[in-house]
Parts: structure tokens; C-alpha cells; sequence
């Protein structure tokens, strides 16, 4: 582990990161198939974005000497209020900071909050290539789930379509918790950031959302 990694801590996302959080983001709506969205946020609109999921969910950056190497997130499985023990996971890193730990890091203190919270399953939705890899996708990301401990529970055969080509979509799924036939309800992520100083790494966050 080199010296920046060992200086890498989590905090909280506050909405004023959307630029720099924006500019991990944007490589991989212009030059890969992992998102399937064509056109980059506007800095107003991914600023909402971050806003709205703080409002219940964690979105975690990953910062060392106070440059932001990456981030995740969780948002709702589904609307319904049946699915509130359920999130989808997101995490993005810098291009020059893949494979250097940064994203397990991310994972595991996404996970721990989310577990806080009460969550209890966790699933990632994950762009998928016809065949092993191409220009644009890869399977590192399914890779990378399984190595965290997701398990694979479906496939969307050629659903997604970007740079003239057809892409699959594959669903994992990690169990954090019990489920019980009287589950206490979810709590809201500020409501539990205080139990998160277990992470060694983890930092509160130093000013209000």
C-alpha cells in the first residue's frame, strides 16, 4: 500500500463536491458503456442528484490530501414501501486510481452505514458485454462485486444501447442483515453517522448538508 492510499479517508458527500465528483463521472458517460447515460449531468443537475440522496441514503467520497478519488452511493431498489430494506449500490473512482483499493474501501464503509440505517439487501445493477470484454465494457465490475461478496441473481440480455452496439444488463445481490417477520424500519443516514466511527478511515462530516 503506497503512502496515498494510507492517508485515503470516507466522509460524507456534501452537494458543493458535485464538480469534482462530476469530473471522476464524466469519462464514464463519454468513453465507456459502465453508465448508459449519453449526455454528462450539468453541475446543477448532479448537484441535485447528491442532494436528494443525502435526504435518506449515504453518498460516500473517498479523498486523500484533499483531492476526492472517487465515490458511491445507495438509492432506492424500488418506490414502494415494501422495498425499503432494499438499495442499489453505485460507486465510481477515478480512472487513474482503479484497482488501488479505493473502491473496497468505498464499499465497505457504504456498507456499514447502510447496515446502520437497517438495510438488508443490497443489490448493483451492472452493465454487462456480449462476450468478454470490448473498447467501451468490461466484466471488472462484476468481478469486483463478487469479490465483495455479491452474489449474481439475473441477466437483461441486450437491453442497453450506446455506441452503436447492444449491451446486457446484469443484476447482483448482497445480504447485510435479518430479516424478521417484525422489521424494525429504516433509519435516515444522518441519523446514524455517529455509529460510524468504528471505520478507521471514516471521517464525520465537518459542516452541516
Amino acid at each position: 500500500m503506497n503512502n496515498s492510499q494510507q492517508r485515503i479517508h470516507i466522509r460524507p458527500a456534501f452537494p458543493k463536491d458535485a464538480p469534482a465528483l462530476l469530473a471522476i463521472y464524466a469519462p464514464y458517460v463519454e468513453q465507456t458503456a459502465i453508465t448508459f447515460e449519453y449526455t454528462v449531468p450539468t453541475i446543477r443537475e448532479f448537484t441535485a442528484r447528491i442532494a436528494h440522496t443525502l435526504e435518506q441514503y449515504p453518498y460516500l467520497v473517498a479523498e486523500s490530501d484533499g483531492t476526492i478519488l472517487g465515490y458511491a452511493y445507495a438509492g432506492p431498489f424500488h418506490d414502494r414501501p415494501a422495498y425499503d430494506w432494499s438499495v442499489e449500490t453505485s460507486i465510481y473512482v477515478a480512472m487513474d486510481h482503479k484497482t488501488s483499493g479505493i473502491g473496497r474501501k468505498l464499499y465497505d464503509a457504504l456498507e456499514a452505514a447502510l447496515k446502520a440505517q437497517g438495510i438488508l439487501n443490497l443489490y448493483a445493477c451492472i452493465a454487462c458485454p456480449d462476450g468478454d470484454h470490448d473498447e467501451y465494457l468490461s466484466r471488472d465490475s462484476i468481478s469486483f462485486h463478487n469479490k465483495m461478496g455479491y452474489r449474481f441473481v439475473g441477466e437483461f440480455r441486450q437491453c442497453g444501447y450506446k455506441f452503436d452496439r447492444w449491451y446486457h444488463m446484469v443484476w447482483m445481490e448482497k445480504f447485510i442483515g435479518e430479516h424478521s417477520k417484525t422489521q424494525p424500519p429504516v433509519k435516515r443516514f444522518e441519523e446514524v453517522q455517529d455509529e460510524l466511527h468504528k471505520i478507521r478511515y471514516f471521517q464525520t462530516a465537518p459542516e452541516p448538508y
